[in-house]
């Protein structure tokens, strides 16, 4: 099935205690897109760029099955820049640099085929923008998922509600599902934020996995023990792409089928931090992905007398 999503492609300066990367490619549109290509050729882009992004990124991201005619290029702009330095730990960072750049002009037209996609991925944009791209769809979707962050609880708090109405899945942190809900608990969290309307709830937890909410059902992912994490950019964004990618691929939206989804988004992840931007990501191979996953199900499986 189609999966479309929306949201930023990007150029990112990365400091972690392993390495600099200088202004590389990133964004939540490319991570999601390059992610969910393991799972499903029915890709359609949305975001925006400057003459400066590389002709040959959009030409690998058509090979692996993405149709990025929707996908505004403003020549004479520049792509979205954000620079970030992470801390020893890599669960802190400090944002350096942001400028928007064309992503101030973004006004997403979807074209015709996109607006029948069965499966979106809202990426974290404003609360407008996302509404946006909502009012063009053509309502017959099966599973809409939407990102957001704190900024935007901060200072368009009832925007975003908007949109969280009209959405199947509402993927977010802890500290975010604390901060929209009001509730320190996150079971507390997860039946005040299913009040406003998603089906489904993903609270990611970062180095300690993620949790998936449906009507008083919990399952709880665990994140893998990885030797070493060199940069925790875009596991976020991976980890929706892979969740959303499978998604479409099995074209089921049970609460079994979600669990396995979450599964294989958090293996995808796993594969993400291990290098510098997208360099894990564009080299994977099916083999790989099935043993990640089955090391996800070796963390928990065990029999009971």
């Amino acid at each position: 099935m189609s999966l479309l999503t929306i949201g930023t492609m990007a150029f990112d300066d990365i400091q972690t205690p392993f390495g600099h990367a200088e202004k590389v490619i990133g964004g939540a549109c490319t991570y999601i897109s390059w992610a969910s290509s393991y799972f499903t050729d029915k890709i359609y882009i949305s975001s925006i760029v400057g003459g400066d992004f590389p002709v040959e990124e959009i030409e690998a991201l058509e090979k692996r099955g993405a149709d990025l005619s929707g996908v505004e290029v403003k020549s004479n702009g520049k792509t979205f820049f954000w620079a970030g330095k992470y801390h020893e730990n890599m669960n802190q960072r400090d944002t350096l640099v942001t400028d928007l750049n064309v992503l101030d002009d973004f006004n997403p037209i979807l074209p015709e085929d996109y607006k029948s996609c069965k499966y979106v991925m809202l990426g974290n944009l404003t609360p407008a923008i996302q509404m946006q791209v909502l009012n063009q769809l053509d309502g017959s979707q099966k599973l809409i998922a939407m990102d957001t962050m704190n900024f935007w609880m901060d200072i368009a708090m009832d925007e975003l509600k908007e949109v969280i109405k009209k959405v199947d899945l509402l993927s977010i942190n802890d500290e975010e599902a604390r901060q929209l809900s009001g509730e320190y608990s996150l079971l507390k969290a997860a039946e005040v934020i299913h009040s406003m309307g998603p089906k489904y709830l993903i609270i990611k937890k970062g180095e300690h996995g993620a949790m998936l909410f449906n009507d008083g059902e919990i399952f709880y992912a665990p994140a893998l023990p990885l030797a070493l994490v060199k940069d925790p950019t875009g596991a976020g964004d991976t980890f929706a792409g892979g969740l959303m990618g499978y998604l479409a691929m099995t074209n089921d939206v049970s609460f079994d089928s979600l669990k396995r989804a979450v599964i294989y988004g958090s293996a995808m992840a796993s594969f993400c931090v291990e290098e510098f931007s997208l360099l894990r990501l564009k080299n994977l191979t099916k083999p790989e992905i099935k043993e990640r996953v089955h090391s996800f199900k070796r963390l928990t499986n065990f029999e009971l007398d």
